[in-house]
């Protein structure tokens, strides 16, 4: 894998613009998500409250995640994106505002996080769409896993900020950080070059595009299985927020751990999303493999014998976590029609973040009620299980459907997919 694969996508000028105004725009993200956990576990001591926080915040995309997929397929993603990062700027804006005035509480945040929330469902899906535009379709899973690698990379300097400015300079001020950093993102949504973007072909008004989107996916054996295992891991097994703060509170004895430690998996996060990233095609070997890889170091971080032990635990974690996510989006754009791209990346946030509102309260109650290892430790054996049975059923597959590899030299025969037809055994 050269490093010139590896960042391929880079060599678009609309690329390295966009992809620069979203890494410095989630630095500010990660400050206020990690702010906004302490301030909640600081009001109760309860991480089951961090839970429900989290809840707010990502029930909107369990629920309008898969319509806003199809709205993002009909409409201009360009236009859309900048609606949806200006409110989250607003919101960021104003939470920093009533922080500052001593105005909240619990429902407070609740209600603000659901607002971020419904703003975020729509977002997600326009956001991830546009990103595809700014290559050729043959570059799609290079510039999807550049994407998680900005995405998830952010994490590394973000949380830190937040575990050692929230003392000195409050929370308030980290929220209002948050909100200016926004326009590091609206400015190259104004700037790029739109004459030499890539539009993908809007899908048709009317129908049943969220079904098309599910039948799809379940006509497919190889994406359906994909898809579940992808749900039940992001469900269980990716609730730091929850699990490793009580870990740094309760086993740690210092919650300012609790940065350290997600800045850590940010790094690991960077390094996992960038080797996918150098993959000319993603295949389900990889996704499953990394599956069980995060299954096997998040035990051996949830018993860490030390804080700097877990520091360490925590890089091969977020490599493995973060190859697991690019390498689903990855093979479902692979897969996909470009006029249900949009669609498919709103299934996709929707298995991963949707289903934190069932796992995120989980994980703080078996925190606060079980033990603090065991809050991480029950979502990485859940990993192992589900990813183990998605190795059975791929390899039962396998006698009627050819291997990846096979499958992936077939579809450069055909030209890959940049064409929209896309074969229900496609490969990858």
């Amino acid at each position: 894998m050269s490093r010139s694969a590896m960042f391929s996508s880079l060599r678009h000028r609309n690329a390295r613009l966009f992809f620069l105004g979203l890494l410095v725009s989630n630095f500010g993200s990660w400050m206020q998500m990690t702010a906004v956990a302490l301030v909640v576990y600081d009001l109760t001591g309860n991480a089951t409250d961090t839970g429900i926080n989290l809840l707010c915040q990502f029930l909107p995309m369990l629920l309008l995640g898969s319509w806003a997929g199809a709205i993002a397929d009909r409409s201009d993603k360009r236009r859309f994106t900048i609606v949806t990062q200006s409110l989250q700027g607003l919101q960021a804006l104003v939470l920093g505002v009533l922080t500052l005035c001593n105005l909240t509480n619990l429902p407070v945040l609740y209600t603000l996080s659901l607002l971020l929330g419904v703003v975020a469902a729509f977002d997600n899906p326009a956001r991830r769409g546009f990103v595809i535009e700014l290559v050729e379709p043959k570059e799609i899973s290079n510039v999807v896993s550049l994407n998680t690698a900005v995405m998830t990379g952010s994490r590394i300097v973000g949380p830190a900020l937040a575990a050692f400015l929230v003392g000195p300079l409050g929370a308030g001020w980290l929220f209002i950080i948050n909100g200016v950093s926004f326009l590091a993102i609206l400015w190259p949504l104004f700037a790029i070059d739109r004459t030499k973007m890539y539009p993908t072909v809007r899908a048709d008004r009317g129908g049943t595009p969220v079904r098309d989107a599910m039948r799809f996916i379940v006509r497919d054996r190889r994406l359906f299985v994909v898809f579940v295992v992808f749900t039940l891991v992001g469900m269980f097994a990716f609730n730091y927020n929850v699990s490793l703060l009580k870990l740094s509170d309760v086993r740690f004895g210092d919650r300012r751990w609790f940065g350290i430690l997600l800045a850590a998996t940010g790094v690991g996060s960077l390094c996992g999303s960038l080797l996918t990233a150098a993959r000319p095609r993603v295949t389900t070997r990889w996704f499953f493999g990394n599956g069980l890889l995060l299954g096997v170091t998040g035990l051996m971080l949830a018993w860490a014998p030390g804080p700097w032990a877990a520091v360490l635990l925590s890089l091969p974690v977020g490599a493995t976590g973060a190859a697991v996510i690019a390498g689903q989006n990855s093979i479902m754009q692979q897969e996909s029609p470009p006029n249900m791209r949009g669609r498919l990346l709103a299934l996709s946030a929707v298995a991963f973040l949707g289903s934190t509102p069932v796992g995120a309260p989980i994980t703080g109650w078996v925190a606060d009620h079980v033990s603090a290892e065991w809050s991480l430790g029950y979502g990485s054996v859940i990993a192992l299980v589900a990813c183990s049975v998605g190795v059975a059923l791929r390899r039962s597959q396998r006698r009627d459907v050819p291997s990846d590899e096979h499958e992936a030299t077939a579809m450069q025969v055909d030209g890959g997919h940049g064409g929209g037809v896309v074969p229900e055994t496609a490969g990858g």
